[in-house]
């Protein structure tokens, strides 16, 4: 096309390409606005979904004070650095002085048969039979030649014996003057007590190293009453209920101590405090309507007003034996911002005094309701409480299928997938106004350039032309 350029027309002096830019930005307004509108509505689902987690996490530690081992944690205490003991949720309050007689052992065997060399041959037949002496159970142990030379060493014999799975591990022990085989029992205990022997092994050829025991402590000292008490290992369990201890080393005295531990209970609340404010400062950073604010979802009805019902959840009294008792006094208050207050040496004060009324003041429990399915947005408040209160208010928040603001969150992924459609759909307009402004340009272009042609080719028509003057005639 002659004359014709986009950039800058040649006929015309016209700068196409800046023209066609800023008449583009003209008409993709529409679109600019669709983009915006999907960034909002991307950041508004975002937003949400931080809500939701915070809400979820809400759920799980309210679901924690619901249930009544959140209450009845034990602690055990020793006093002496030989014996440590753990005692379970529920265990029984009590005290247990004794001393601690023996520790319990494994039965070892070593061999009176001495080996120049680990290499050499066993010698002691095959296959081994392990006997426990306590139960008369038996064990063979095949021994296996793994390089095939026709010869069973002293390293493959213990390498097989490691390998049977029957109760004893084996050593080839260097003595200085030789090796020796020794095997222990894996298990400790009187009743790990064994034997071993083979068709060709000589009577005699293993002796007791050591002998197997119970560890064993003694209850009452020295008393006439005194009572011993056995395990077959080191850990003792059931001697006080829902208590077990371990003891490391012999001692003549020692007392365990198991005592309800209200430090679980007042993390336990903690914990429920923390989740509460997360919702709750998350709810206000993203629904700020301050001056200048650019949350996302600002003003939000829906997000303040289940902060506000976090909040009285919390404030709420809870009914207890006919009268009216509330988490501030027990410690739990609300501050000027809109966030919850924890002070734990009040807790553990009114613990120490009342433990029922803490644990019904900040319990409660929630139960199923039509669909008879736990955990979803139709619970039920079976018995008041803060923690049920907020548990099922949580819950109603977060559920990943029904809940409020999870619904919330879907409805923008919704929202955002019609902008993209709409802004894909600018995309094809957009091109194809383009692509029409581009040829009417073109044509506008190639229009001047023709009458620019015949201008100048009239031009030297007229000046082809003869000319006349007055003296000619």
């Amino acid at each position: 096309m002659s004359g014709v350029s986009l950039s800058t027309g040649l006929a015309s002096g016209t700068d196409y390409s800046t023209l066609i830019t800023q008449l583009m930005e003209i008409e993709a307004q529409p679109q600019t606005l669709l983009r915006n509108q999907l960034s909002a509505a991307q950041d508004q689902a975002k937003d949400l979904r931080r809500v939701n987690t915070n809400f979820a996490a809400l759920a799980s530690a309210a679901k924690a004070l619901t249930v009544a081992s959140a209450w009845t944690a034990a602690k055990a205490t020793s006093s002496s650095s030989a014996v440590t003991a753990t005692a379970a949720t529920g265990a029984a309050a009590g005290s247990l002085t004794f001393s601690v007689d023996q520790l319990a052992s494994p039965h070892t065997l070593v061999s009176g048969q001495n080996w120049s060399k680990a290499t050499d041959s066993f010698g002691l037949g095959s296959p081994l039979t392990v006997k426990n002496t306590t139960d008369g159970t038996t064990k063979d142990i095949t021994l296996t030649d793994t390089d095939a030379d026709g010869t069973v060493t002293l390293t493959e014999a213990v390498t097989s014996i490691n390998k049977a799975g029957a109760g004893v591990t084996a050593s080839a022990v260097n003595t200085g003057s030789g090796y020796r085989l020794q095997l222990t029992s894996t298990a400790t205990g009187k009743a790990s007590d064994f034997s071993v022997s083979s068709a060709s092994m000589p009577v005699g050829t293993f002796s007791v190293l050591s002998q197997a025991q119970n560890a064993q402590i003694t209850v009452g000292g020295t008393s006439t009453n005194a009572y011993k008490v056995t395990s077959s290992s080191n850990t003792f369990t059931g001697v006080l209920d829902g208590t077990s201890f371990t003891v490391g080393a012999t001692t003549p005295s020692a007392t365990l101590t198991v005592a309800s531990d209200p430090s679980a209970a007042v993390a336990a609340v903690q914990a429920l405090v923390t989740a509460a404010n997360n919702v709750l400062t998350t709810i206000d950073s993203v629904t700020d309507t301050t001056s200048g604010s650019d949350a996302s979802l600002k003003g939000n009805w829906s997000l303040t007003n289940m902060a506000g019902n976090v909040l009285n959840a919390v404030s709420s009294a809870v009914a207890v034996g006919g009268k009216n008792s509330s988490a501030g006094s027990l410690g739990l208050t609300l501050t000027n911002g809109g966030t919850l207050k924890f002070d734990a040496t009040v807790l553990q004060t009114k613990l120490a005094e009342n433990p029922a009324l803490v644990q019904q003041v900040f319990g409660g429990a929630v139960g199923a309701g039509t669909d008879l399915i736990a955990g979803t947005v139709d619970d039920t408040l079976v018995t008041d409480g803060v923690a049920a209160r907020l548990q099922r208010l949580a819950t109603q928040a977060s559920d990943s299928v029904n809940g409020s603001i999870t619904s919330l969150a879907k409805g923008k992924d919704t929202r955002a997938g019609d902008l993209e459609d709409q802004i894909a759909s600018w995309d094809l307009r957009l091109a194809s106004r383009k692509a029409t402004l581009t040829a009417q340009y073109t044509a506008l272009e190639t229009a001047l350039g023709k009458l620019q042609n015949q201008s100048t080719w009239l031009t030297s028509q007229i000046k082809q032309l003869p000319s006349w003057s007055s003296s000619d005639s």
